[in-house]
């Protein structure tokens, strides 16, 4: 049961800060979030990076709607399938280091894939969803889904819906096991994938409030993403890829023992500062605040178009780069929120969240939010109003 005075109350966008805000962009972004939430959205919170700077971060709305608890500066979001931005940079840094090869088949890497056929599947097919694996283990429990092990075991046992390398299929909740199994493979420590990206990625870009797998200590600050409705949360497409275990909903990502597993397709929580910083990093061509990830070529390689062709599970809603992100798409509801141009990346997630960054401009936004349904076209999902606000406020300092 929902409070709605308490939610009344508490609803208005605020900066972190706590005060007037710093920039431009941040108080055009306060404006959007007020008018989001004015349409129906939950919680949110906003960041923003420009120039490798931070320019706006804002919050505003209620984390728990059973409660009315309020979004405040140390909240943390479920992320969904933003998750997939962290997992297909780790394996990005493993090319740049020369560990991966995107034209090598995965069982270079990882023997056992090559089951039944899969080992034909490419690096650069599991990027681009093409591998022929969309279908999560359909005798998965909550349990086994936070099993590294189990999971990876079961996916190279699997047979591929097609050949790999032949349809595209969205890959919503084996892309990051494979990714991940390919990077922990070949990294030179040994390490699990949960640190591997923590220690390569996270760490050295001092983005510190977003984690694959949280510690017990901060599952207090995490918001509850409401409950969608049945006809919301039950389609076909949902149905054809994931077993109940792993349906994006509350009650199993709620879960602590969830929350603190590595699940490196729609797993990580964090807030959007620490996101909106790891985009930075992509936006500033591989690089942010001196410390260099990435090349400059290799980053404009993630926005190459993947081979065109109908999606078997999302159907024409998939406009995917070679390199793991969407492409801007201004008919897709969530990615129209991105604007437009060929070098803007990024990935939505389930609850509203969304992560891009354009590479022409040097900007990287992170968008987390906490409302899985609301958003069906373009013209109705509220949170085309930040993406609109910032480029406005963007381009009216030219």
């Amino acid at each position: 049961m929902t409070h709605p005075t308490a939610v009344q109350e508490r609803s208005g966008a605020r900066t972190v800060h706590g005060e007037a805000p710093r920039t431009d962009v941040e108080a055009a972004v306060t404006a959007a979030v007020d008018g989001a939430l004015a349409r129906g959205e939950a919680g949110l919170g906003v960041a923003v990076y420009h120039d490798g700077a931070l320019v706006a971060d804002v919050i505003g709305g209620v984390a728990d709607e059973a409660t009315g608890r309020p979004v405040v500066a140390d909240t943390l979001f479920w992320l969904g399938s933003v998750t997939k931005l962290f997992s297909a940079l780790a394996l990005h840094l493993q090319a740049e280091r020369g560990l991966v090869d995107y034209a090598a088949p995965i069982v270079a890497y990882w023997p056992e894939f090559g089951a039944h056929g899969k080992d034909r599947a490419t690096v650069l097919d599991a990027l681009s969803h093409r591998t022929g694996l969309p279908v999560f283990p359909t005798d998965a429990t909550v349990e086994t889904m936070c099993d590294w092990a189990w999971v990876t075991d079961r996916l190279a046992r699997m047979h591929p819906l097609h050949e790999p390398g032949t349809r595209n299929a969205y890959h919503a909740f084996t892309f990051g096991f494979i990714i991940g199994e390919i990077v922990r493979r070949t990294d030179p420590a040994g390490r699990s994938f949960r640190e591997f990206v923590h220690e390569e990625l996270f760490a050295p870009l001092g983005a510190d409030e977003v984690w694959m797998g949280i510690p017990a200590e901060v599952d207090a600050r995490v918001a509850n993403v409401r409950n969608a409705p049945p006809s919301a949360a039950s389609t076909g497409f949902d149905q054809l890829i994931q077993p109940a275990a792993v349906h994006p909903v509350q009650a199993n990502y709620g879960r602590p023992e969830v929350r603190q597993a590595c699940l490196p397709s729609a797993g990580a929580i964090g807030n959007a500062r620490s996101v909106a910083r790891v985009l930075a990093m992509v936006a500033g061509g591989g690089e942010l605040d001196g410390v260099r990830l990435l090349s400059e070529n290799r980053v404009r390689l993630f926005a190459a178009p993947r081979p065109i062709g109908w999606d078997l599970v999302m159907g024409d809603r998939a406009r995917l780069g070679v390199g793991g992100f969407w492409l801007a798409d201004p008919t897709d509801p969530s990615t129209s929120v991105m604007g437009t141009g060929l070098g803007v990346i990024g990935h939505p997630g389930a609850g509203g969240n969304l992560a891009w960054c354009d590479l022409d401009r040097s900007l990287a936004v992170a968008i987390t939010a906490n409302r899985p349904d609301g958003r069906e076209t373009p013209e109705s999902n509220p949170l085309g109003e930040i993406g609109r606000a910032v480029r406005a406020a963007l381009d009216a300092r030219r």
